[in-house]
């Protein structure tokens, strides 16, 4: 059921493809007595206005329009060249079918436009062949367009919505106003704070997908403010976040205010020492936080150089003074520990200042720490689009498999279309067009409604051919109100409704150019069965099952490169001498991380069908997410100065080790395998000895990344029996149990 919102939006379109369409086909048709103009002025708004789903306010969608045209300009002369032949229209088709879909990688404008760009290399790439009309379908074409982008900005336009930005301050705010107790959430609420930030829930024309660095940058900051959000949705459930504030509120308050004493050893009301070196650091992340948020609204980045890595490197070395001075003023490990959250925290505000900087700059700047993660900050335009081109030109990508899909599909459907002489034989490659879909299920169910829909919209259309004859002022007194009233019924009524009322349109737009008869309509539901059976055969081969099996193989090969990935970063840390051991490389992890993500987006936008999905994929994302900010904070603000006690290394060895077996089982789980046997899988207890601050923040790490997979694996068990149908994986897992965040 569509909201008052969407409606209104759907009548509006409907009002201005119907007005634009108008605006040049009559009196080009009937002034100029010009069919070619005539056809191209009526079908560029319908495919850029309807057929196209452009997101965005009204001058987003006239701005996407306008850079379209050029590109519409070029396909329209390329298929009318091509046309010369049938096989350099196949050829063509293939080509342009495959880079208009893969330019969904550049983010949803450009994929929104995509089908509209489609349908004018389709239109012109079939016979007559006439070179010379060329100007004329260009005229049209350009007409066309400059006045649909007109009446988006001017008829009714789509008011601008909620920007990223603003999201993201409200969301940064947030944090800022827990971290400085000016708030008290429930882990609820601010859980439910950084779900905002889901790219599901923001606008598509306002999501940062894009490959330039200012997109690349605010993505970054979403994902930094979620997990922030999420480490103090779990401090707040644990307690250590009450714990945390009034610590620091403690430790900086004026002496004649504490229970007595200075330092890590001072007494707070309760009976808790005070955490002088929290109390450092709390302030100037919750400031922070308030300014990073001012920035975002302002939409400037925030003037000054970046603060947080001092402040990280001051706290540290405090935290080292104080478990290596007098024995009565080390602070306990419970107090270690929250200082090892707020480590995390303080790291995951340094993310996102940075990534906001970048986004709301743009600009190249030298290298940032790590390199690792802001490679692109120093990148050009170019580079980042090889990036993104090369990064999904991988049969893993869904995007190369959405593309590779269409390209043959259409493809073949020129092919059928021109072999067999079709008359009108577009509407074989504009049925696979609007009615493929990344599943097989998913289009025989859009093809299903469309051949009815196309069935009983034939017959009317047939009547009303053989009802009206010749009579042309007759189709040209009904087109206009009959393109309002489809454009307006179809989309709220289903597909159904809306393949049946555009035979209508179709066959009353046409009666004008050509003289025809009830054939037309026979031709129309011919045209459009031949192009579902070739849409439905490719959903058959081509990746039947679209995004969920793909992102079962993705989730399995990132968390397989997470192994390697906590072992190399524990081995960083406990090597001896310090700093022998080389960082682990993490652009493999990087790369997986991309193509899950990219996997599960299209996943969520898939129905969910007859088998519910269980398996907590957006928390392997987490996992994986925490897994990659640890190898790189750890070993840049824990490296030890000295090597660590060799059984306190040992023993987080062992515990890498066990995640490292816990990662390869779910990697196996995922894709239906025969997970290696189970070995260890607790954490190490706490250090033994000193407890250094480079021991407790990686024992923290190492716990909650232990707790986080446990979670994840409590929730693969049923999916993996319906995926491998009850082989190996239901030997090697137990029943289904636990919580947290589905995937569904």
């Amino acid at each position: 059921m569509k909201s008052g919102a969407e409606r209104t939006e759907i009548l509006r379109r409907s009002l201005r493809v119907s007005l634009a369409a108008s605006a040049g086909f009559y009196p080009f048709l009937y002034g100029l007595h010009d069919p070619v103009l005539a056809l191209y002025a009526l079908f560029a708004p319908i495919a850029l206005g309807l057929l196209s789903s452009i997101p965005g306010s009204g001058r987003q969608r006239a701005e996407v329009m306008m850079k379209a045209l050029p590109v519409g300009l070029v396909l329209v002369a390329l298929g009318t060249v091509l046309a010369v032949e049938t096989w350099t229209a196949v050829l063509g088709m293939l080509v342009v079918g495959f880079l208009l879909a893969f330019g969904a990688i550049g983010g949803p404008r450009p994929a929104g436009a995509a089908p509209g760009l489609q349908l004018f290399y389709i239109l012109a790439c079939f016979p007559p062949y006439e070179p010379e009309t060329l100007w004329l379908r260009l005229a049209g074409l350009t007409f066309g367009v400059l006045v649909l982008a007109l009446c988006e900005l001017f008829l009714l336009p789509q008011p601008p919505g909620p920007t990223y930005r603003t999201t993201l301050a409200e969301a940064v705010a947030t944090a800022g106003d827990t971290i400085a107790g000016r708030t008290s959430l429930s882990p609820e609420a601010l859980r439910a704070a950084g779900s905002r930030l889901r790219l599901s829930r923001i606008p598509p024309a306002e999501r940062p997908a894009g490959p330039g660095r200012a997109a690349r940058g605010l993505s970054q900051a979403g994902s930094a403010a979620r997990r922030l959000l999420e480490q103090l949705a779990h401090q707040t459930e644990t307690g250590e976040l009450r714990r945390l504030v009034r610590d620091g509120a403690g430790a900086c308050a004026p002496p004649g205010d504490r229970a007595g004493g200075v330092g890590a050893g001072a007494g707070l009301p309760g009976g808790d020492p005070a955490d002088t070196a929290s109390g450092s650091l709390l302030p100037q992340v919750a400031s922070l936080c308030d300014e990073t948020a001012a920035a975002l609204r302002a939409g400037r980045p925030a003037p000054g150089p970046q603060r947080m890595d001092a402040a990280i490197g001051a706290f540290q070395q405090m935290r080292v003074r104080q478990v290596t001075g007098p024995a009565a003023e080390v602070p306990p490990v419970p107090v270690l520990r929250r200082q090892a959250a707020l480590l995390a925290v303080a790291e995951s505000v340094r993310i996102l200042e940075i990534s906001v900087r970048v986004g709301l700059d743009g600009r190249r700047t030298p290298p940032i720490e790590p390199r690792e993660l802001f490679w692109y900050t120093e990148a050009s335009t170019p580079q980042l689009w090889l990036r993104r081109v090369t990064g999904n030109m991988t049969l893993r990508s869904v995007q190369f498999q959405n593309a590779v899909r269409i390209a043959l599909a259409l493809a073949a459907a020129r092919f059928v279309a021109g072999s067999l002489d079709l008359t009108h034989g577009f509407w074989v490659l504009l049925a696979v067009l609007t009615l493929s879909r990344t599943t097989f299920g998913q289009t025989w169910e859009a093809i299903r409604k469309a051949v009815a829909g196309n069935l009983v919209g034939a017959v009317a259309a047939g009547a009303l051919l053989i009802g009206l004859g010749q009579h042309t002022e007759a189709y040209a007194a009904i087109l206009a109100p009959g393109m309002l009233i489809a454009f307006a019924l179809g989309p709220l009524l289903g597909i159904a409704w809306a393949q049946g009322l555009f035979t209508l349109v179709v066959a009353t737009a046409f009666a004008q150019i050509a003289p025809a008869s009830w054939r037309l309509a026979e031709a129309r539901i011919v045209d459009v069965v031949t192009g579902s059976a070739i849409g439905l055969l490719c959903a058959m081969l081509a990746w039947p099952a679209g995004a969920r099996r793909e992102v079962r193989r993705t989730m399995a090969g990132l968390l397989q490169e997470c192994g390697p990935l906590i072992r190399g970063t524990v081995a960083v840390l406990t090597a001896a001498p310090p700093g022998s051991a080389p960082a682990p490389p993490t652009l493999p992890a990087l790369h997986r991380l991309r193509l899950a993500e990219s996997a599960y987006d299209q996943f969520r936008s898939e129905p969910a069908g007859s088998a519910p999905v269980h398996a907590d994929w957006h928390g392997v994302l987490i996992a994986a997410n925490q897994i990659l900010l640890g190898a790189q904070w750890l070993p840049r603000f824990d490296l030890p100065a000295n090597a660590l006690p060799p059984d306190a290394a040992d023993r987080a060895r062992a515990g890498a080790r066990a995640l490292a077996r816990t990662t390869d089982r779910l990697a196996a789980l995922c894709t239906g395998e025969r997970p290696p046997p189970d070995g260890e899988r607790a954490a190490p207890p706490g250090p033994p000895g000193p407890p250094l601050p480079a021991l407790v923040d990686l024992d923290v790490w190492l716990r909650s990344l232990d707790a986080q997979l446990a979670r994840i694996e409590a929730e693969l068990p049923g999916e993996v029996r319906r995926a491998a149908r009850g082989t190996a994986a239901a030997g090697a897992a137990g029943p289904a149990s636990g919580h947290g965040e589905r995937g569904r």
